[in-house]
This record gives C-alpha cells, structure tokens and sequence, in this order.
C-alpha cells in the first residue's frame, strides 16, 4: 500500500537546528554484485489464481514477504493494519505507532531470527519500525522507530514507509518510500551494521516518479531488490494518475544509482487484480528465474478497500 500522508531538494547545510539530521547522511554504493554478468531481458508469467484472499471480517491481504520458508503478510480489518503469518496476527499498532497501520514491512531470517521493518504511525507522518522473534510468532519491538523522517525541505520530510531489506556482505540495506510536503513519494535507500541504526544515502531519492502519462506518474513505492546476472534488480510500485497501480523495473550496476528499464511494465491480468500490482517479494531461484509474491485489488485506490489479494508469478531470465 502506499502512504496516505499529508521538490526541493535538502542543501545539506547544516544550521545548528539540523546537525542531527544531517549527519545521518553518508555517500556509499552496495558495489557490483556477484557473478558473470549477462545482458538479459525479462518475462512476466503470473499464476492466474490468487492464493491468499481475505477471510471474514477482514478487508485486504496485501505485502507478502516470504522468510525462512514462511509467508508474512498485511491484514486489513477496516479499521487497523495488522502484520499475520499462517493466518495468525502476530503484530497489532502500539504506542508510538498510533492506531491505523502496523504493516507493510519486510521480513528476513537472520542469524536465528526473524527481523521484521514495517511502516506505522497512521496516515499523518508515518516512520519505520523495527521487531524481532526467534518463531515469528511472539515479537519483541524496538520501542521506537528506527528510521525517520528527514529534516526542512528534505525528500522524506513527511513520510518513511514501505521498507524492503536486504543482507549484503555485513550490511543490512533498505530500500523505502519517501515523501515529501507536496506529497511526492520516491524511492531511496540507507544501510546499517544491526538493522537498527540507519545512515541514508546522501544523493536520495535513487528513482524518482516517471513523466506526464505513464504508469508511474503520480508516485512509486514498495521496492524489492535482488541480484542476478552481474546487476542489481528492483521491482517497485508505480502510482498513475488514476491510482491504478502497477509494477516497473528498475537496474543498477553498484545499488546507488539506478535506471528504469522502461519497456518493463507489469499489469494486472485477471478480474482480482485488474486495478491493482502492487507489494512485490522476491526469492531468486537456483535456475536464474525469480519467484514473485505480489498483491492485487479490483478497486483503484492508493493504499486500501481494495479487495487485496495475494498472488504469486515468475520472472524468466531471457538473454539479449
């Protein structure tokens, strides 16, 4: 889902008032992956059916994350964001994190344990939070956010959410929305040594929306990157102007500075999601395809009443 919250760029120059903030910010690049690389193309098979629906008394099931065997995901009840596994809600909004969403996170397996992102803090100024479990079931949060919202004027003065993590050498990296105070919603990235203490990347937003008329136009969320074929991948959320919302492609060579593989463009194509794709998880697979979660709605609205579903496809590697 996106944010519903209420371009300049951040100089960078740090007045008293924003030291803080500004040494947050660092340059660096996750550096070229590994492998041979190839210059391939993608191909798009989605399954037809969808294989996670709501059940009674729930709204949308939407942003699948798969974990050590296990499927994470959003539950809306009509009132409240809910993070479940195996049908069981397992993380509910407390404190900080207000009373409208605890949701659209990311779950990795790592050393031991689960490790859960997620946005919260309701539709106002929504921030990343952080758990922990050793079953996935009982959690323990970090009792407040961990990434926040950046200063004056900044890209993501108004908003952090959608947060996709990755583990690359002995960093985690995460790549997340952010928006600003006329409401434009980008992609960035940060990294940390224990996925609690996050540095951003300087040069923020890494993909900014696409022109007047195509299927990104009005705004990008929900990245899921991964590594394949010597370059970096990202799948990620695109908002057209109607809030019909699809999924685009995006490459990098280092992590940090991206490109939009422009022809790439993935739609809906069955009545459960023929208005929404949207919240991509990703598992790369030992023949070089890459097995997608993704959600869809039938309703065209930027974050939820969609009727979400969870569906599942495949990315097949095609060399140029």
């Amino acid at each position: 889902m996106t944010v519903k919250a209420a371009a300049t760029r951040f100089s960078f120059i740090c007045a008293s008032a924003l030291f803080a903030a500004c040494g947050r910010y660092e340059d660096f690049v996750m550096g070229a992956p590994s492998g041979n690389s190839a210059r391939v193309s993608w191909q798009w098979r989605p399954d037809p059916s969808p294989i996670l629906s709501p059940a009674a008394g729930e709204e949308d099931i939407l942003n699948p994350t798969f974990a050590n065997g296990r499927l994470f995901y959003s539950v809306f009840d009509g009132k409240t964001w809910y993070t479940a596994v195996e049908g069981k809600r397992v993380l509910a909004p407390q404190g900080w994190e207000g009373s409208y969403i605890a949701a659209n996170g990311s779950v990795i397996f790592h050393g031991g344990e689960y490790l859960h992102w997620y946005h919260a803090a309701g539709p106002d100024t929504p921030r990343i939070g952080f758990a922990r479990s050793r079953d996935g079931l009982t959690w323990t949060k970090h009792p407040t956010a961990v990434l926040d919202v950046g200063p004056y004027l900044s890209w993501d003065e108004r908003g952090v959410a959608d947060p996709y993590v990755i583990r690359n050498g002995d960093q985690f990296y995460m790549f997340y929305l952010g928006q600003d105070r006329s409401r434009l919603q980008r992609l960035g990235v940060a990294r940390s040594a224990d996925g609690i203490r996050w540095v951003k990347l300087r040069k923020n937003p890494i993909l900014d929306v696409g022109t007047v008329g195509v299927f990104d136009e009005n705004g990008l969320g929900e990245p899921a990157v991964w590594q394949s074929n010597g370059s970096w991948w990202m799948l990620y959320t695109g908002r057209a102007r109607n809030e019909v919302r699809r999924m685009g492609l995006a490459r990098s060579g280092d992590g940090g500075h991206w490109d939009k593989v422009g022809e790439f463009v993935i739609a809906g194509d069955q009545p459960w999601n023929s208005k929404v794709v949207c919240d991509p998880d990703v598992e790369p697979q030992a023949d070089g395809s890459v097995k997608v979660w993704f959600g869809g709605g039938d309703i065209a609205h930027p974050a939820e009443r969609i009727h979400g579903k969870i569906g599942t496809g495949t990315l097949i590697p095609v060399a140029k």
